[in-house]
């Protein structure tokens, strides 16, 4: 499979190479984890396994693109430790498709795509319909967390302004100034390319 040929981006490096998992490691057991399908990282549909990189990032500019399943559910970790829910004692930027039924309704602001989860909310409407590739930029800058999808800001947040003592007791990740970059399995299929990423 012949990807598209990318712009020249000076500072960028790439996380995956389109033929196998070096540079990340595995964590949990249940399914089949992540594989190389055609030049893809793809999220096996019964997976619910993190995959993380190796090396640790801690202000970066993150781009990939990533396809979507009807009702597909995965994550970008941000600054995670490798152990405990990646969500909470790290970040994670949602990967959903916030329109399929299956979701209808039952949705809080902040579990919408691009979201950073249970803290940030994303701006909605970006998303490509099920099916189509998405490009996705994540910049983190300190406290200064920026997603872009498509093109379009949907979150621009400034994690000093979470100051909710329970808040910050759920979610001690946000504190965090450095940790691994993870693709966050849950048990439906989502294909990446073109991961890769630069050192701020």
């Amino acid at each position: 499979m012949c990807l598209p040929a990318l712009a020249a981006e000076p500072g960028f490096v790439d996380l995956f190479d389109g033929k196998g998992l070096k540079g990340w490691t595995a964590v949990g057991t249940r399914g089949s984890g992540y594989f190389v399908e055609n030049g893809m990282l793809v999220s096996a549909p019964d997976s619910h396994v993190n995959l993380f990189t190796e090396a640790e990032y801690d202000n970066f500019v993150l781009r990939f693109d990533f396809r979507l399943t009807e009702g597909a559910n995965n994550g970008i970790g941000i600054r995670a430790p490798l152990e405990g829910g990646t969500a909470y004692a790290g970040m994670e930027i949602q990967i959903l498709d916030h329109d399929a039924p299956v979701y209808r309704g039952k949705l809080r602001p902040a579990q919408y795509h691009g979201s950073i989860y249970d803290l940030v909310p994303a701006k909605t409407g970006y998303l490509k319909p099920t099916g189509e590739w998405n490009e996705e930029e994540i910049t983190a800058d300190g406290p200064h967390i920026v997603v872009k999808l498509n093109g379009t800001v949907i979150v621009d947040a400034n994690l000093n302004s979470i100051t909710d003592p329970e808040v910050l007791k759920k979610h001690p990740g946000v504190k965090r100034t450095t940790g691994h970059i993870g693709l966050l399995g849950h048990d439906s299929r989502v294909e990446f390319r073109n991961l890769r990423i630069k050192k701020l």
